[in-house]
């Protein structure tokens, strides 16, 4: 039940445009799984030695398979909220990163997804 729910969260979004999911079906909402070329639990403590190396990161919960982050801006410290999970029947890792303030992020969320996606391969 538990890994239901995770998979639930990471493919929620708001209908805002402050939010990205790799499980959207929804193209305004869509960004790709991140890949790994290394084993799966490998990936995964890859993508967390990443998300430390990142200014502004906190790292509120975190699992075998999933790791919920608070990113802070730096001018204004607007928090945004990021979950990763790994999908080890795609061999991917799920991601789902939203604003929790304004309509807009100015591509925020996709773009920190992006510099996470160059740093992981």
């Amino acid at each position: 039940m538990y890994l239901t729910q995770l998979r639930t969260a990471i493919a929620s979004y708001p209908n805002s445009l402050n939010c990205i999911s790799s499980q959207s079906a929804d193209a305004t909402h869509k960004i790709a799984p991140l890949s790994f070329t290394s084993t799966p639990q490998q990936g995964i403590t890859n993508l967390k030695k990443i998300i430390q190396s990142l200014p502004r990161t906190k790292i509120i919960t975190e699992s075998k398979d999933y790791l919920y982050i608070e990113f802070k801006s730096a001018l204004l410290g607007f928090v945004d909220d990021v979950e990763f999970y790994l999908d080890r029947n795609a061999n991917v890792i799920q991601v789902r990163s939203a604003s929790r303030l304004s309509e807009s992020d100015l591509g925020v969320n996709p773009q920190r997804i992006e510099t996470i996606r160059a740093k992981l391969k």
